[in-house]
């Protein structure tokens, strides 16, 4: 059963106070009127040299601030939004500070490449912690082993039920379910059990931050739809070389695509107008202009923040949280 679109706080809400930076204003919103709390008031403020300066304009002292703010392009920026924020509250005396992250930009720098290469992913949750940050609520984090960067607590949400149940209604009969490469396999499994599909995975081999190359498909894929499901699009190449790689073996060329995070760079649109592509299904975890871009469905996130947060407040599990939205 849906839970009501009203997300109760239980008297809860008088001790905290929900604050946006500039990238998810359009989600924190959503997120304060399911939760019927309005924003808190926070001015960024940008000097000509692309400096900014955060003055929260009411008190926090003895409340739980959430920050509600996507590590999106520009991430570095968007970054210090959080930084700032989380400084501003720390300095007037806030009883504790969230990070809800629908999209946390760094998670893909888990691990050096090189003897001489920066682990940013670790860098970055050092700076969080030390901005005064003291828990993180993300949502399907590139890679897991993120997690164990940071000394203080961080829950991995996932959109995939989300994503699922959006997908249903366009799904064809005999779809497949079509990993891009092994790293999403568990994922694939995790979509595959929901929409009662079977899957297949594709052995990718990746060049550089821009270009993958597909050495073959394991799996049956002959005749059949596919649905291709990531955890993010960002220049949109690795799809497209799995919709022709998929082609060369068989398949119908009929393709759904399903990610929780729209990165979309310039050239992304490009790189995906393809014919056989009918919908490409994505969060709100990143804003989404897709008014011209009719292949594109964006399902919100609001939905599940608002109840992590409840959740956080109340003192309740988010083991089940993402299952029951």
């Amino acid at each position: 059963m849906k839970r009501s679109p009203v997300i109760d706080l239980e008297g809860a809400c008088g001790e905290a106070v929900i604050v946006s930076g500039s990238a998810s204003r359009e989600l924190a919103l959503t997120i304060g009127q399911l939760l019927q709390v309005e924003l808190g008031a926070c001015t960024l403020e940008r000097f000509p040299d692309t400096e900014v300066n955060v003055r929260l304009e009411e008190p926090v002292r003895g409340r739980r601030v959430f920050i509600v703010q996507s590590s999106c392009p520009p991430v570095d920026q968007h970054l210090m939004e959080v930084f700032g924020i989380a400084d501003a509250s720390r300095r007037a005396a806030a009883s504790g500070i969230t990070w809800i992250a629908p999209y946390f930009g760094y998670a893909r720098s888990d691990k050096r490449r090189g003897r001489r290469a920066a682990m940013m992913g670790r860098l970055v949750a050092d700076f969080i912690e030390r901005a005064g940050i003291d828990h993180v609520i993300a949502l399907d984090l590139h890679s897991q082993q993120v997690e164990g960067f940071f000394h203080i607590p961080l829950e991995n949400l996932t959109a995939i039920f989300a994503l699922a149940d959006a997908l249903k209604s366009h799904l064809e009969t005999g779809s497949v379910i079509v990993s891009p490469d092994t790293g999403r396999m568990k994922m694939a499994s995790a979509y595959a059990s929901l929409l009662g599909c079977p899957v297949a995975v594709l052995h990718t081999e990746r060049l550089n931050g821009k270009k993958t190359v597909v050495s073959k498909v394991v799996g049956e894929v002959r005749a059949k739809p596919c649905v291709i499901i990531d955890d993010m699009i960002s220049t949109g190449g690795t799809i497209r070389n799995a919709i022709e790689t998929l082609i060369q073996g068989g398949a119908t060329q009929s393709f759904l695509i399903a990610a929780s995070h729209a990165v979309f760079t310039p050239e992304a649109r490009k790189t995906l107008n393809h014919p056989s592509i009918r919908k490409i299904i994505v969060t709100d975890s990143i804003p989404v202009a897709s008014t011209d871009w009719p292949q594109v469905k964006v399902v919100s996130l609001g939905s599940i923040l608002a109840g992590a947060i409840r959740r956080s407040m109340t003192g309740e599990s988010m083991m089940t949280l993402c299952e029951e939205q």
